[in-house]
C-alpha cells in the first residue's frame, strides 16, 4: 500500500479544488429555481451525498462478499471503510433532506418511502459499525461483519427505487423529470457529483490505509509478547 500512499492527498486536493468550483458553479452559473429559489441548490450537496452513500454500502456488500469467498483482509477493511463514510455521507443527506423538506413541504420530516427506507439504511449500517466494534476475535468479528454487510444490502435497492413503487412525494431524480433540468443545473449537478467522488476516494483510502496500519501494529504487538 505503500507506493500508493500519496493517492488520498491527491484525491483531497483535486476534490477539494472541485468543490470550490462548485460552489462557483452553484451560485453564480446555475440559474434560481423559480419555486424554492435559492434553498433549491441544496440538491447540488443532496444528490451527490445520497448517491455516494449508495455507492458506499455498494462498496460493502462486494466486499463483503469477497471477503466470505476468498478471506482477504484488504477486503475486510474494504467494507469497514466504506461503511464509516457511508454512514456518515446518509447522515448528511438526510440532514440536507430535512432543509429542503422544511422549505419545499413545510415540514421537517414525513414519513414518505423515500424518507423512511433511507432512515432505516441509516440505522442498519450503523448497526453494522456497532458489530464491528464488539468484542469478538479479529476473524470472527469479519465473518459476522461480512454476512451482516451481504445481507444489509437489501435495504439499498428499496432506497434507490421506493419514489418509483410507491406513492412518493420525494421528485424521483433519476426518471423523467431529471430531463427538466437546465443545462446550466445539469452542468453543476454533474461537476458536483465529480468531486464529491473525489473527496469519498480519498476518504476511503484514508481509512483503508489506518485500518491497515493497526493491523500491522496489532500484529507486531503479538509478536513482542
Amino acid at each position: 500500500m505503500s507506493r500508493y500512499s500519496s493517492f488520498p492527498q491527491v484525491m483531497a486536493f483535486l476534490g477539494g479544488m472541485a468543490l470550490a468550483v462548485c460552489q462557483w458553479l452553484i451560485y453564480f452559473h446555475a440559474p434560481e429555481e423559480a419555486t424554492m429559489g435559492l434553498v433549491q441548490k441544496i440538491f447540488y450537496i443532496h444528490l451527490p451525498l445520497s448517491l455516494w452513500a449508495l455507492t458506499s454500502f455498494f462498496v460493502v456488500f462486494v466486499a463483503s462478499a469477497i471477503y466470505l469467498w476468498r478471506r482477504k483482509p484488504s477486503a475486510d477493511r474494504l467494507a469497514q471503510a466504506s461503511a464509516e463514510v457511508g454512514v456518515m455521507l446518509c447522515a448528511l443527506a438526510l440532514a440536507t433532506g430535512m432543509l429542503w423538506a422544511r422549505r419545499s413541504w413545510g415540514v421537517w420530516w414525513t414519513w414518505d418511502p423515500r424518507l423512511t427506507t433511507t432512515l432505516v439504511m441509516w440505522f442498519i449500517y450503523a448497526g453494522y459499525l456497532i458489530v464491528r466494534a464488539l468484542d469478538f476475535s479479529q476473524q470472527r468479528r469479519s465473518i459476522v461483519c461480512a454476512v451482516v454487510g451481504v445481507v444489509a444490502f437489501l435495504d439499498v435497492p428499496l432506497v434507490f427505487f421506493s419514489a418509483r413503487v410507491w406513492r412518493s412525494i420525494h421528485p424521483a431524480v433519476f426518471g423523467s423529470s431529471s430531463g427538466g433540468l437546465e443545462p446550466e443545473m445539469r452542468l453543476t449537478v454533474l461537476a458536483c457529483v465529480v468531486s464529491f467522488g473525489l473527496l469519498w476516494g480519498a476518504l476511503v483510502w484514508l481509512r483503508m490505509r489506518q485500518l491497515h496500519m493497526t493491523a500491522c501494529l496489532d500484529k507486531n504487538a503479538v509478536i513482542m509478547k
